[in-house]
């Protein structure tokens, strides 16, 4: 997905499954909305729903989420510990990829508009979404609760933002707005006294520590309330809390990452720790976390070790080690970052290599030669990589730094697309039996029948052909890696042109299978003519490659 927003509804029942899995049902009906985590709380009456996608399907999930959760609750009926005022008590937009707060305000009254309309439900727009400074947090909205609405809406300063004021006893009300994604993160020390996670938690958080005089009483303002000493950071919430009996933590909301994110906290937590003679010993993500979080977090302990021209995947890596990640338990990327648990993972290219090489062995015709091709010039294209990678930031090879750049992000994209063609490649022979299987039984259906096998057999010719052309353009970064590349890395150009060659040759021998099933002549010439061309340039590149690093080795 090119952009991503996240959306977090709760709604006001935690005990009833049968309701909680229908408005699960609603949300994974919507075409581009991939639901990450349903939280029910049986003692709060409460569960809490996050989904992700694109902006318009995130939009059509929550308004079909809130029609059936409207549809099934009735608040005259509800007992819960946690504060609510309605069936979906609020449901925030919150943007993750591609998208910022304004494309959320959008969305949020977009939403608001429609429920009210359509559902008959009065709603407030809270945070960034706000239009009244006093409906900026939602607990001034929501103060006196669903008990309450009935002789709040006689006030007209009460009036929602979208439908009439009127109270709706069996719905109640709503609220919806933008605002930044909250990383819920915990930091470690090595002590089992709570008062001291306490203490570190108000001198790191946005309100920071009641002041008090000499005799240890609290200092009082005109106004009736406590002076405070702010505390280090804006938007940190924060509190001392025990893991379990022997360790303690600094417990927090980070409100707005991009202003205060994790590294920050957990540097100034390890600077107060240290007075207590105390160390932190690590932390942890609660729930989800975005992409980005941990990538700012990486860059800046990478840049602290002044290691540059990092990946995204090793900068994950990076900020795991460094902030301690793993301390208590395993972190896995792909259930805790939010952009992973986004992505479609394609059956091959998710397995594991033993997997990859079980489900190959198998005595299913696929994944087959086409499959192992197109992995084999993404196993080339990732050794270019590695060369271009081991090139930049050199001193010796700065006057080639340019072109290496350039040609590094050529062999990403090559590199992705090998991938893809991973799958693609047994996809398009499945495509062929499943035609084969297509019913025979009249002159309509056995002409159906053949026009799919064909079809299917075209497109089955046109994936390894793919997969050939995409191979042989790395045969022209491998070129230039041995000619301007990190000479210690050259054997390693050597085995990416011999990959990228074997991938050429896999891929047409697939092509030419399929090619002999097409009744299309003049496509099958025009085909056959294209790959012999290919498999000649590709021979020509690679032996003028070969011979240049023989020579120098």
């Amino acid at each position: 997905m090119i952009k991503i927003v996240e959306c977090v509804p709760n709604f006001s029942e935690g005990k009833d499954k049968s309701v909680i899995e229908a408005i699960s049902g609603a949300i994974k009906a919507v075409s581009g909305v991939k639901l990450l985590d349903v939280d029910p709380g049986a003692d709060f009456n409460r569960t809490v729903y996050t989904f992700v996608g694109e902006p318009e399907s995130v939009l059509e999930a929550a308004f079909q989420s809130a029609k059936i959760g409207t549809s099934l609750i009735d608040m005259r009926n509800h007992k819960g510990e946690h504060a609510r005022m309605g069936a979906l008590d609020v449901m925030p937009f919150i943007p993750i990829k591609g998208v910022n707060q304004n494309d959320c305000i959008t969305l949020s009254k977009r939403f608001g508009k429609r429920m009210a309309k359509e559902l008959g439900v009065p709603v407030f727009l809270y945070a960034n979404s706000a239009i009244k400074s006093d409906r900026i947090k939602l607990p001034d909205i929501r103060k006196g609760e669903y008990e309450s609405l009935e002789e709040k809406f006689k006030d007209p300063s009460f009036k929602p933002d979208y439908g009439k004021p009127i109270f709706i006893p069996k719905s109640g009300a709503t609220a919806t707005g933008a605002r930044e994604i909250l990383i819920a993160y915990n930091i470690n020390l090595s002590t089992n006294d709570k008062t001291i996670a306490s203490n570190i938690a108000g001198k790191i958080r946005t309100s920071g520590i009641i002041k008090k005089d000499k005799n240890g009483e609290k200092i009082i303002k005109s106004n009736g309330k406590p002076e405070r000493i702010p505390g280090r950071f804006k938007f940190v919430q924060a509190g001392g809390m025990m893991y379990d009996e022997n360790m303690a933590q600094v417990s927090m909301n980070l409100l707005n990452f991009h202003k205060v994110s994790m590294h920050n906290v957990y540097e100034a937590v390890k600077e107060e720790a240290n007075k207590f003679n105390i160390k932190v010993t690590g932390s942890e993500i609660v729930g989800l976390v975005p992409m980005e979080a941990l990538l700012l977090a990486g860059k800046f302990y990478s840049k602290k070790e002044k290691i540059d021209n990092i990946k995204e995947e090793k900068l994950v890596e990076i900020a795991t080690e460094k902030l301690g990640l793993s301390n208590l338990y395993p972190f896995l990327p792909d259930e805790k970052i939010i952009d992973y648990m986004v992505e479609e993972k394609s059956k091959l290219i998710s397995l594991n290599i033993k997997q990859f090489l079980t489900e190959l062995a198998s005595s299913s015709p696929a994944p087959g030669g086409g499959s192992v091709a197109a992995l084999s010039g993404a196993l080339s294209s990732a050794l270019s990589a590695m060369v271009c990678n081991l090139t930049i930031g050199k001193d010796k090879y700065q006057d080639v730094e340019k072109d290496i750049k350039k040609s590094l992000k050529k062999i990403e994209k090559i590199k992705s697309k090998l991938i893809e063609l991973i799958d693609l490649d047994t996809n398009a022979f499945n495509e062929v039996i499943k035609a084969f299987k297509m019913p025979k039984k009249t002159e309509e259906d056995i002409k159906k029948r053949k026009n799919a096998i064909q079809k299917g057999y075209k497109k089955a010719a046109m994936i390894p052909y793919k997969t050939a052309k995409t191979c042989q353009m790395i045969l022209d970064i491998a070129q230039l890696l041995v000619e301007k590349g990190n000479k210690n890395s050259i054997t390693d150009v050597a085995v990416s042109a011999l990959m990228a060659n074997s991938g050429v040759k896999s891929a047409i021998l697939n092509v030419k299978i399929n090619l002999g099933s097409i009744n299309d002549q003049k496509y099958v010439k025009e085909i056959s003519k294209e790959l012999t061309e290919i498999e000649k340039q590709s021979d020509i590149q690679t032996d003028k490659i070969m011979k240049n690093i023989l020579n120098q080795i």
